[in-house]
């Protein structure tokens, strides 16, 4: 696995940039869900991973031995800790995508704008 580096990071940020464009354009349904699913995926997704990464910041600044031990740093912590565990409880969106993709495999293909319906 090559090196992390902030390019990288920005690199996957870019990608959900153009994912967000690209569902902007309304493109079909059931291949925009396919695009989004490992995002919300259950185990492996955005939620999951964004909490696990804050919480592994929060750990890597609190033990490092250069990090001041201050009541401000320690508040810090705690603050990316709750902001992990509200991350983290967004899993469950993986349940809304699953719905999603029901409904819209079992809706009958018409032409047209789905508003005007």
């Amino acid at each position: 696995m090559p090196a992390l580096t902030p390019d990288t990071i920005r690199a996957a940020t870019d990608t959900l940039c153009r994912l967000t464009e690209y569902l902007r354009e309304n493109p079909d349904p059931k291949e925009a869900l396919a695009l989004v699913e490992p995002l919300l995926d259950e185990y492996t997704g955005l939620p999951i991973q964004l909490g696990d990464t804050l919480r592994a910041l929060a750990r890597a600044v609190q033990s490092h031995p250069n990090t001041p031990h201050s009541e401000k740093i320690s508040d810090l912590v705690t603050e990316l800790r709750a902001a992990a565990w509200v991350q983290t409880d967004q899993y469950m969106l993986h349940y809304v995508l699953d719905e999603l993709r029901k409904v819209v495999s079992t809706a009958p293909s018409e032409p047209g704008c789905g508003r005007c319906r």
